[in-house]
């Protein structure tokens, strides 16, 4: 029976993909006949294939709905224009019915929806492609929300996951797309998928981030009920208040500033990051405290970060090309077959472009997303730890320039990282 639905999925997953397949080659001959300008050609093809790609993800249903809002945070592996098209992914899925929700609450629980909640609104509040939010009514008359996994979740997942392992050995027969390690990625994305799908973990990962967090003035989680939580389930404190994408005009320079210091807190202090971390899990609540909810992905950062962090930092803004080639060697030992003369030639050209701008001109995202690309063009990608410090950065000067368009994220990086250096004894021009 598993091997029929295989197949069948198989085949589904098979049809969908020829179809965008078709559209895109007959895309790319309207683009290549409209567009005669190269680099413009290659920006619209770029943008078109991220089109394809992100109808394709929304067509195959939820798990590839979420991995394509991983990889819509990793310019590592991806160019910016389908970047771009990825991230425009909404992390809305039509809701399941309320009858499979009651049945996978009270089967968690162990006993009748009534008896634990006075009140529970049949319509959810928020429906994401792994689980929905309901908000409910404690006997005691707190108020609280309730998530609920989507009905047999893991199961798809697990399915979905030996299609993609399949499709990515497949792509590892050719010596270029090898280079990218697509299964290693693929196991990557979907093993943090599946983390997803067990609310105990979410549970634990509250707590560690309160743990964090205490006495960090003006940032919240909401609390977890552990009594009424469970694998499928999860019941936490109702939290009323403003997405910050949905502020009004105005100038929000502070929480820029909260925003920031969270993030570079959970990379550069606590080594334990939110992977999942957008404006669209960032509130802002009637007491004016940020309020980081949906914490299910989550990544734990190796102890010599730091470290190549600051050597990375070091290279960039004072090193030589030479230095880079240094620090490739160093932390990069995967690195084999690279053209080093030629790679330290793109990265002079770089350098030499990067710090000729002022402070006003100068974007993390824009440096990283150059960076990334010659190290795809050179076959050298960093590690996924400093891929994920980079990718986060990269979201809070996004978050902060939303907030207050002056706003400079490596000012307020240095200003940060100065005290940590010194309590090391180091310093950007030693480390």
């Amino acid at each position: 029976m598993k091997s029929l639905e295989y197949v069948s999925r198989f085949f589904a997953m098979g049809l969908w993909v020829c179809w965008y397949a078709i559209r895109y080659a007959f895309g790319r001959i309207s683009v290549l006949a409209r567009v005669r300008d190269t680099e413009q050609q290659k920006e619209a093809l770029a943008t078109y294939r991220g089109t394809i790609l992100r109808a394709l993800l929304t067509r195959l249903g939820a798990t590839f709905v979420k991995l394509g809002q991983v990889l819509s945070t990793r310019p590592d592996l991806l160019e910016k224009p389908v970047i771009d098209e990825l991230r425009k992914l909404q992390d809305r899925m039509p809701p399941f019915p309320f009858a499979k929700a009651k049945a996978t609450i009270e089967g968690d629980l162990g006993r009748p929806l009534s008896e634990v909640f006075s009140e529970f609104d049949e319509k959810p509040v928020a429906a994401a492609s792994v689980a929905q939010v309901h908000r409910a009514r404690l006997h005691d008359g707190r108020e609280v929300a309730v998530k609920v996994l989507r009905p047999d979740v893991r199961h798809k997942v697990e399915r979905d996951e030996v299609l993609l392992l399949a499709g990515a050995r497949l792509l590892e027969l050719s010596p270029e797309l090898a280079l990218s390690d697509p299964v290693g990625h693929i196991k990557h994305f979907v093993d943090g998928i599946l983390e997803q799908t067990n609310l105990t973990l979410e549970a634990a990962n509250y707590q560690r981030f309160h743990e964090n967090f205490a006495g960090f003035e003006g940032v919240r989680f909401p609390t977890v009920i552990p009594e009424l939580s469970g694998e499928h389930m999860m019941t936490m404190d109702f939290i009323r208040g403003s997405k910050i994408d949905a502020l009004p005009p105005g100038d929000h320079r502070w929480l820029a500033r909260r925003t920031q210091e969270v993030i570079l807190k959970m990379c550069f202090v606590d080594g334990f990051v939110h992977a999942d971390l957008h404006p669209g899990n960032l509130m802002i609540d009637d007491a004016g405290h940020l309020v980081i909810f949906d914490v299910g992905l989550v990544k734990s950062l190796g102890g010599d970060l730091f470290l190549q962090f600051i050597d990375f930092t070091k290279c960039l803004t004072m090193g030589t090309p030479r230095d880079f080639v240094i620090h490739m060697k160093r932390f990069h030992s995967y690195a084999t077959n690279v053209d080093w003369a030629a790679f330290e030639s793109d990265m002079a050209a770089l350098v030499s472009h990067f710090r000729k701008l002022n402070a006003g001109e100068l974007e993390i995202g824009g440096l990283a997303n150059d960076l990334f690309a010659l190290g795809r063009r050179h076959r050298v990608r960093p590690p996924a730890d400093l891929a994920l410090i980079i990718v986060g950065m990269i979201t809070a000067e996004g978050i902060g320039k939303q907030l207050h368009p002056n706003n400079n994220l490596l000012e307020a990086t240095a200003a940060y990282l100065m005290p940590l250096l010194a309590g090391r004894g180091l310093s950007l021009a030693s480390a």
